[in-house]
C-alpha cells in the first residue's frame, strides 16, 4: 500500500472519471477521497465502484473542494489529483518517491496533454505542449505533506488561479516546490468551444483576483494573457501552422473580457465600502 490520501475533486465528471480512478486504484494507495461539487449526471455512480470515500463540498468551489479533501484525508501525505488526469502504470509510485527522496515540498507531475479530436481542444492540447506554463507548479497531479498544504491553504475566494497564488506564498516561504521532468501524466482537455471559452475566461477571472489582491505587485500578471497570445501566433505561424491563429485570438479576447470584468466589480465594491465607511 502507497501511504498516500488521494484527493480528486469532481463535478459532473462521468466522461473522464473512470479512466481516472482505474490508473489510481493501480497503485494502491492508502485511501482516495471523492469531494463532489454536487453533480448531476452519473459521476457518483461511478465512483461508487471503486473503494472512496465520497464527500460533498456542497457547491462551494475548486479549491474549497482541494481544502476539503485534505481535511479528511488520513494520511501524512496526500496527492490532489483533477478527474482529467490519467497515471500510466507505476507513475504516481514514481512521482511518490521523487517527492520523498528529493525533500519537495510540493511536487507536480509533468503534463502530456492530449484531447477529443475537436479544434478547440486540440488547439488547447498544442497551446500547453507549447508553452512555458506546462513547467509551472500547480495543483493538477501534485503531491504535498498535508499539514505543510493546510497550513498554506488556498484561497476559496478564486475560481481559478488559486494555483498561482498558492505558488507564490509556497515560493515566498522559501519552499522547495516543482514540476517532475522524468515523471509525466496524461492531461486530458475537452475539445468543444464550450470548454476552451471556461478556461479562458477562468484564467482570465484567476489572474484579475491576483491583481485585485495583490496590487502592484502583482500588476505584471494583466500582459500574461497578451503576452501568451503573441508569442503563440509567433510560433503557429513558425511552424506553419496558421489554424492555431483564431485560437489565441479568441484566448486573449476572453482572458481580458473576463479580466476586466472582475477589476471592474471589484473597483466598484470598494467605492461603495469607501462611501458607506465615509456616510
Amino acid at each position: 500500500m502507497l501511504d498516500l490520501s488521494v484527493i480528486i475533486p469532481v463535478r459532473n465528471a462521468e466522461d473522464i472519471l473512470e479512466a481516472c480512478l482505474e490508473s489510481v486504484v493501480s497503485a494502491q494507495p492508502r485511501e482516495i477521497i471523492i469531494v463532489d461539487g454536487m453533480s448531476t449526471d452519473g459521476t457518483l455512480d461511478i465512483a461508487s465502484r471503486y473503494p472512496t470515500l465520497v464527500i460533498s463540498d456542497e457547491g462551494k468551489g475548486l479549491p474549497a473542494a482541494r481544502m476539503m479533501g485534505a481535511r479528511a484525508a488520513q494520511s501524512k501525505w496526500i496527492a490532489l489529483v483533477d478527474a482529467d488526469v490519467v497515471f500510466p502504470d507505476g507513475t504516481l509510485e514514481a512521482l511518490y518517491a521523487e517527492f520523498i527522496n528529493e525533500g519537495y515540498a510540493g511536487l507536480q507531475a509533468g503534463q502530456q496533454s492530449t484531447s477529443g479530436p475537436g479544434y478547440w481542444g486540440q488547439a488547447l492540447t498544442w497551446h500547453h505542449r507549447n508553452s512555458r506554463s506546462k513547467n509551472w507548479f500547480g495543483l493538477v497531479a501534485t503531491i504535498m505533506e498535508r499539514d505543510v498544504f493546510l497550513a498554506h491553504g488556498l484561497d476559496e475566494m478564486f475560481l481559478s488561479g488559486e494555483d498561482i497564488e498558492f505558488r507564490w506564498r509556497l515560493t515566498d516561504a522559501g519552499l522547495k516546490i516543482g514540476v517532475s521532468p522524468t515523471t509525466v501524466v496524461e492531461h486530458r482537455y475537452g475539445d468543444t468551444w464550450e470548454f476552451a471559452r471556461g478556461q479562458f475566461t477562468a484564467d482570465g477571472k484567476g489572474l484579475a483576483r491576483m491583481v485585485a489582491q495583490r496590487g502592484l505587485g502583482a500588476a505584471h500578471l494583466g500582459l500574461l494573457p497578451l503576452a501568451a497570445g503573441v508569442r503563440g501566433i509567433g510560433l503557429a505561424l513558425a511552424k506553419r501552422q496558421p489554424k492555431w491563429i483564431p485560437y489565441f485570438l479568441a484566448f486573449v479576447g476572453y482572458n481580458y473580457g473576463a479580466f476586466f470584468g472582475v477589476l471592474a466589480k471589484d473597483l466598484v465594491a470598494r467605492r461603495r465600502t469607501t462611501t458607506a465607511r465615509s456616510a
